[in-house]
């Protein structure tokens, strides 16, 4: 997949969940699914801060002169099927307060510019597929990949949200 296409995979899925988001009011934002899960507020934090380190893994990946020879790839499955639990590391977790839904909407287009500023500046787009960057769950990854687990990683969470406003 090119960098166009995961750039417009982003763009979907960003625009539905701030689509879904919009819709909600303040109390959805603290409802959970279960008692020790996250509230969507939550997830939403854990959505940018993910997308920032993101940036910033992209950025270190970039700054290497090396190629990277590596040839398998991680197993998106994995990752969309919300059956498998997943641990967020502990940088990436959010914390307890609820933010309004503005305030969430503003994360998000930090974190998106944050990424995308940091895409802007490849000038030689086959260089995603020729770095990588260890990732915390999929361990050593070329950096087109980090940028399509992203996508998918918001998928994921778009579900969780689903499932929580469906619950209500």
């Amino acid at each position: 997949m090119e960098l166009n296409e995961l750039n417009q995979k982003l763009k979907e899925t960003r625009d539905e969940l701030l689509g879904i988001l919009t819709a909600l009011s303040e109390e959805q934002l603290s409802k959970r699914k279960e008692p020790n899960s996250w509230n969507i507020s939550q997830v939403c934090q854990h959505l940018s801060k993910t997308e920032e380190l993101y940036a910033i893994a992209l950025k270190k990946g970039l700054q290497s002169e090396e190629d990277s020879f590596i040839e398998r790839t991680p197993q998106w499955d994995f990752l969309i099927d919300r059956s498998n639990k997943i641990e967020a590391p502990d940088i990436a977790k959010p914390g307890d307060e609820i933010f309004e839904v503005k305030e969430i909407i503003e994360q998000l287009t930090h974190s998106r510019e944050r990424l995308s500023e940091v895409l802007n500046r490849v000038e030689d787009p086959s260089l995603l597929s020729r770095r990588h960057f260890v990732h915390p769950v999929f361990k050593e990854m070329l950096l087109i990949e980090w940028v399509r687990s992203l996508y998918l990683h918001e998928q994921r969470h778009l579900r969780q949200i689903i499932e929580i406003i469906e619950g209500m």
